[in-house]
């Protein structure tokens, strides 16, 4: 069975999801949680299913005592959803082309060093788009720079809010994050 650890900084809503993408097979398991937040709702979440939560801050990242805990569990694939510290070089040297992000536009578009969440889809909106949609990613040094795995677009009308561009965007999410994890992994198979 493949390990995986979901790495997150809020609600959590793409982790349960994934957790409960997995839980369902026997292909593979979410391990465990990280966040560097201790009032995140990604810990309720991922206890509800009975996955431990591992709390750390930011320190904690930047002197390896998170990767000696990633080490200790020895993930095949670590997923970042909605996570928003950078990643350490120290990590994703250990685990090259094994820590994947998904980003909430069409990347190199509205990537970048502060553009995540609700930031994103006011730009969107600002910016008169017809489209956007999600990225899958692999995760280098640098934000949201990492070799693209998957993309999927949305058609926008002009009219929509931000929030409903946020609402289209958790569509994709839900839908094809668990799936692109799981071709990944069986790819890291064979």
């Amino acid at each position: 069975m493949k390990k995986i650890v979901v790495f997150a900084s809020g609600s959590g809503t793409n982790a349960e999801n994934i957790i409960k993408y997995f839980a369902k097979t026997e292909f593979g398991t979410v391990e465990a949680v990280f966040t560097n937040n201790q009032s995140a709702q990604v810990i309720e979440r991922a206890k509800n299913y009975g996955v431990p939560s591992i709390i750390f801050s930011k320190e904690d990242l930047i002197e390896g005592i998170v990767l000696q805990k990633i080490n200790e569990i020895q993930p095949d694939l670590i997923v970042l959803a909605g996570f928003l510290l950078k990643f350490p070089e120290n990590i994703i040297a250990v685990y090259p082309n094994k820590i994947i992000n998904i980003h909430p536009a069409l990347l190199p578009k509205y990537g970048g060093k502060g553009m995540y969440g609700m930031y994103i889809h006011r730009a969107i909106v600002g910016n008169k788009e017809v489209e956007t949609g999600i990225t899958i990613h692999f995760v280098d040094e640098n934000y949201d720079e990492g070799n693209i795995i998957f993309q999927k677009k949305v058609a926008l009308s002009g009219d929509e809010t931000p929030e409903e561009v946020a609402g289209k965007i958790h569509e994709l999410e839900q839908k094809y994050f668990p799936e692109v994890i799981e071709r990944l992994l069986e790819d890291k198979m064979s």
